[in-house]
């Protein structure tokens, strides 16, 4: 499974490159001249009288996960990396202000690691997610790089995974009565880079949903994730 991840990522460095050369609408609105417009003054003077934008992209990444809980035998406090592969739309919210929302559709694999009594445990919790994001894009002068904070959330439904027990050698489902809910949410926060429609982010999302079935132990999710992605 991990030659077949390496293969697809080193297959979309490959590809995005050539995709890059036929920018569309999602990179930024392309001024009249460098020396007659608008765009030289300020940031926000890029935006102006040049209507809303909106964008597509598709986005691959690694996410590097851990689950933690009150209940030892849930608890994944150490790290597990896994795929973040997905797709995403966006729109200006006004014409005059380079502020923008941001949703799509993501499959994220989660999860952590854990030891008890000397016996470890992977968690595994495969996500199909749903982002929903404030974006900001700020241009350098004179540039095509551009800066993008970003700050939302994120909610999530599980389609699969297992919890192995590697000293008993047992594997369990992960979402079931006796391990984790299948629902999560929870805030999202980091910061892209584009340069004309190539695209890079950090992230990290916050889970605030406890994902256990026990009324008194809580266990939330949290994710570290890095993408690589081309947006139209």
């Amino acid at each position: 499974m991990k030659r077949i991840y390496f293969t697809v990522l080193l297959s979309i460095l490959f590809i995005l490159p050539t995709m890059a050369q036929h920018r569309g609408g999602g990179s930024r609105p392309t001024p009249p001249s460098r020396n007659h417009s608008p765009y030289s003054s300020s940031n926000i003077s890029r935006w102006t009288n040049y209507g809303r934008e909106t964008y597509f992209g598709l986005r691959l990444g690694v996410a590097v996960a851990s689950v933690n809980s009150d209940d030892k035998y849930l608890d994944g406090g150490n790290a597990k990396a896994g795929l973040n592969v997905g797709f995403i739309a966006g729109t200006q919210l006004t014409p005059y202000v380079p502020i923008f929302i941001e949703s799509g559709l993501q499959f994220t694999q989660k999860g952590g690691k854990g030891d008890i009594e000397g016996k470890k445990f992977t968690y595994g919790l495969k996500y199909l997610e749903l982002p929903i994001i404030i974006k900001y894009k700020y241009f350098l002068d004179y540039s095509d790089i551009a800066i993008q904070p970003f700050f939302g959330g994120f909610l999530s439904c599980g389609v699969g995974g297992k919890i192995k027990n590697f000293g008993d050698r047992e594997i369990q489902e992960s979402f079931s009565k006796e391990n984790f809910k299948r629902f999560d949410g929870g805030l999202r926060l980091g910061c892209g880079v584009s340069f004309q429609n190539l695209y890079l982010d950090l992230g990290y999302d916050i889970g605030l949903a406890n994902i256990c079935h026990d009324s008194f132990d809580t266990s939330r999710t949290g994710c570290f994730y890095a993408t690589i992605g081309v947006d139209f």
